[in-house]
């Protein structure tokens, strides 16, 4: 519980303090006297004076803000050169949008900084959505998807990669898709239903299909152990066991495990060449074990950093497309806002990333910079995007609207906003099992 709270408020501080900092810069730069800049809502529980402006800590650390003079048509303002309202539309832009923008610039950057580390990423997602193998009793199957097949496209978006196909499919779940795809020469296409993934909190679709890749044998064999004595070797393929074919090393452990004291006959790659391995599983406990170690099949990532920032940019702008193709399937409709994730769920997913690593924390706050910088833009009234859109009409209309015009559609923003929360929250609450027992229509 204390990692997740000290990483939930790490990386919400982060992401807000270069929010608002991105405002208070902008708004010095074309000299607009700042009157106070805090981390936290009201109340205050601790401040300080510098200049003409006072820095704060708010006791409730879900957000902040930036208080500029003569920022609010409801307040007094006394017209001196230095208040928000008294500098001209470009200005009032350039101070509106910098606080998104810097969340995009943070996300780029601490992206840039994951991908500098390295990693192993699975060697399949850039690869063309070529179908290896069709799970039993899957969607796909049901639908008569076979090996060999080419999936184009998802719902009429191109796929292009195994990246984007998890992604389309991933965003659909309990709702019927139509699947393109190429076999043998001939285009053809096939209704699908996505179900749940298994094993996971959120909502994520899968059909059952899965790449041509296996698990490699890796680092390690142990010594007299019963993969060692049938002849496995470190860096074999493993291609099927039983006539099964495997895709992940979970598939390997899954069909060993129920084969204790049983022999099996496994094929692996080595080299050019398919190995026949006839091996007996020892038992350990109730499960049956060979006593090697496998590895999925991965490629390595090893950029320099002018390579890492321009795999940043790129991954950024594929995350951007994925969050306004949701933004627009909520609006359409085709994307369930049961997979939008509030506080709570940010707060556990902070943990859990904390647990793994500050690698891994990173990369979440990373990719929850660019969901802030970007919903912050939409035109919602209340958002910086919001305001944004309501100075445009006004340029293009050439006049202000009256108080009372902005105020009804700042009220209305806010009924949108409180209505998104109170979704998002009612989501994270049935993301916890013992909560998601208390409702009755859940169960």
């Amino acid at each position: 519980m204390l990692t997740t709270i000290v990483a939930f408020a790490f990386v919400l501080g982060v992401l807000v303090f270069v929010h608002e900092l991105g405002h208070f810069l902008a708004a010095k730069r074309v000299g607009i006297r700042v009157l106070k800049f805090q981390l936290g809502f009201n109340p205050t529980i601790f401040s300080f004076r510098y200049g003409d402006t006072e820095y704060g800590i708010g006791a409730l650390p879900l957000g902040g803000y930036v208080k500029m003079a003569g920022e609010s048509t409801e307040e007094e303002r006394a017209g001196h050169p230095d208040e928000f309202l008294s500098k001209s539309k470009w200005q009032r832009f350039q101070v509106l949008i910098m606080g998104p923008v810097m969340n995009l610039i943070l996300a780029v950057v601490v992206l840039a900084v994951v991908l500098y580390q390295g990693a192993e990423v699975p060697a399949h997602l850039d690869q063309p959505p070529v179908v290896g193998r069709v799970a039993t009793g899957s969607p796909a199957e049901q639908a008569g998807l076979m090996p060999g097949d080419r999936i184009t496209s998802v719902s009429g978006s191109r796929t292009n990669t195994w990246q984007d196909f998890e992604i389309a499919i991933g965003t659909r779940p309990n709702r019927e898709t139509t699947i393109g795809y190429v076999r043998n020469g001939v285009e053809g296409t096939k209704t699908v239903t996505p179900r749940l993934l298994p094993n996971t909190r959120f909502e994520i679709g899968e059909i059952g299909v899965l790449p041509d890749v296996h698990p490699r044998v890796w680092p390690a064999i142990n010594k007299d152990g019963p993969g060692d004595r049938a002849g496995i070797k470190v860096g074999d393929v493993v291609i099927s066991v039983n006539g099964q074919t495997v895709t992940y090393p979970e598939d390997v452990i899954a069909l060993i495990s129920k084969s204790a004291d049983q022999p099996v006959t496994m094929i692996v790659q080595r080299g050019e060449e398919p190995i026949e391995i006839h091996v007996t599983p020892e038992k350990r406990g109730d499960k049956g074990a060979l006593g090697v170690y496998l590895r999925p099949a991965t490629r390595s990532v090893r950029p320099g950093v002018f390579e890492a920032l321009t795999m940043s940019v790129r991954e950024n702008v594929a995350g951007a497309g994925l969050i306004f193709r949701t933004v627009w399937g909520l609006l359409t409709r085709e994307t369930s806002p049961t997979q939008l994730v509030g506080p709570l769920g940010i707060a556990q997913l902070s943990g859990e990333f904390a647990r793994v690593g500050l690698i891994a924390l990173l990369t979440l706050m990373a990719n929850l910079s660019l969901n802030l910088g970007l919903v912050n833009l939409l035109p919602i009234p209340v958002l910086d995007g919001g305001h944004i859109f309501i100075m445009a009409i006004e340029g293009i209309a050439r006049r202000d609207f009256s108080v009372r015009v902005k105020e009804k559609m700042l009220l209305a923003g806010f009924v949108v906003l409180m209505m998104l929360m109170v979704t998002v929250i009612y989501n994270d609450l049935t993301r916890i099992s013992w909560i998601e027992r208390l409702m009755p229509w859940r169960n």
